[in-house]
């Protein structure tokens, strides 16, 4: 890479279950209160009193990110045994209470907006933000990122489970999400005044009431210098987390670049955009739906090919992709995650056994204390000598062998 890598950030949000019978518990106020000055970043509530969400500081790699990370979940794994709950690190809680919130300023207002919604939108996301050089760059960004939303789903699906019943779904989180005004694929752009237009004729329109209700899965932060990718669910573990934040980093700066999925040796300018095909809105929204649906268990629509086909080569596809603009203590962190989801499933799948095993909980708590053991150090140390974790030399018949345990450190 020419330039120098781009910063990001990470937001996590989760919610708090009571250990006994995995509904929500509402104690995210208390958890804010008592964890606010204990990390560094920000602690802050969610839409739900249940919730808790954290953003690290602005990370410049994969070390600053996991150090950020793991110090914060070690924290709220300390927090949450004093408090008698478990975190649930996952896009949708096993179970909801059925007593309604009493909203307040921002929340009040969209609770208004959204209606019947309000109750069900108990729904915990992995955000990634990325730095960008302008505007113009972000739409860029986000026009490039647009096939491969899809398959970033896929490999983040973890919420399986709503009101104590597996959906069906690797992502009931990403279906709750489309019932919002704006969702999903955001649309191709010509560029920020293009977005801008778009963005003033949705304000007012059904519950777009600002820029910061715009829930399409890439939009450009009305706050920050950066494009926000919101398309995946919050992780098990926070080595995953920082992993999928990493390869989101890497698309941006192959979009920076002009870089088509394909052929990351191309130059600028010398290919059609595959996102700008006849009927593109129309695929890539089925492809998200397929996602949400199967996670990266079996199928996912290729962005090079625009079709289905088995999720290993689009995973593949992604490595390829993105293994130039990974830097070098990234590519073992990235690649370890992959075979991970590969040899051992998404979050959804792992919940999935864990449920069947009748340790949900136990899962959760592990998930989270084995994070607060990580740091950058530990885990670049686990990851040398596996061909098979490094993204440069990801293959499929090397994951298939793999026996690594899960990036957090559990087997599940």
């Amino acid at each position: 890479m020419d330039r120098a890598p781009a910063t990001f950030g990470i937001e996590e949000e989760f919610v708090l279950l009571d250990p006994r019978t995995l509904r929500t518990a509402d104690l995210g106020l208390r958890a804010v209160g008592d964890l606010r000055e204990t990390c560094p970043g920000i602690v802050t509530r969610e839409f739900f009193p249940s919730q808790i969400e954290y953003a690290t500081p602005v990370c410049t790699d994969a070390a600053s990110a996991l150090a950020a990370v793991g110090g914060f979940r070690r924290a709220l794994a300390a927090w949450a045994e004093h408090a008698d709950v478990v975190v649930a690190p996952a896009g949708t809680p096993f179970a909801v209470s059925s007593r309604a919130p009493d909203w307040q300023g921002r929340y009040r207002e969209i609770a208004r907006d959204i209606a019947g919604l309000a109750a069900e939108h108990q729904l915990n996301g992995l955000h990634v933000h990325v730095g960008i050089p302008d505007r113009d760059a972000g739409v860029r960004a986000s026009n490039a990122l647009r096939p491969w939303l899809p398959v970033l789903l896929g490999l983040s699906a973890n919420s399986p489970f709503w009101q104590g019943v597996d959906t069906g779904f690797a992502s009931w989180r990403a279906i709750h999400s489309r019932r919002w005004t704006t969702y999903g694929i955001p649309p191709r752009f010509a560029d920020a005044a293009d977005y801008d237009a778009v963005l003033d004729r949705l304000t007012g329109i059904g519950a777009t009431s600002d820029a910061g209700t715009i829930n399409w899965y890439a939009r450009l932060s009305a706050s920050h210098p950066t494009l926000e990718v919101r398309v995946c669910d919050v992780q098990l573990d926070g080595p995953s987390g920082v992993a999928l934040a990493c390869v989101i980093r890497a698309l941006a700066s192959a979009a920076f670049e002009g870089r088509p999925p394909g052929d990351a040796a191309k130059t600028p300018g010398d290919a059609t955009p595959v996102d700008a095909v006849p009927g593109d809105a129309a695929l890539w929204d089925a492809a998200t739906w397929h996602a949400a649906r199967y996670g990266a268990a079996a199928t996912l629509v290729s962005p090079v090919t625009q079709r289905l086909a088995p999720a290993s080569a689009v995973i593949a596809e992604l490595a390829q992709h993105v293994a130039p603009f990974l830097a070098a203590g990234e590519r073992s962190l990235v690649g370890r995650f992959l075979a991970t989801v590969q040899h051992r499933g998404d979050g959804a799948s792992r919940q999935r056994r864990a449920h069947l095993r009748g340790d949900l909980p136990g899962l959760y708590r592990g998930a989270l204390s084995a994070d607060a053991r990580c740091d950058a150090s530990s885990v670049d140390a686990a990851q040398s000598g596996h061909a098979a974790r490094d993204v440069a030399g990801f293959s499929v018949g090397a994951v298939r062998d793999s026996a690594s345990p899960t990036p957090g450190g559990s087997t599940a």
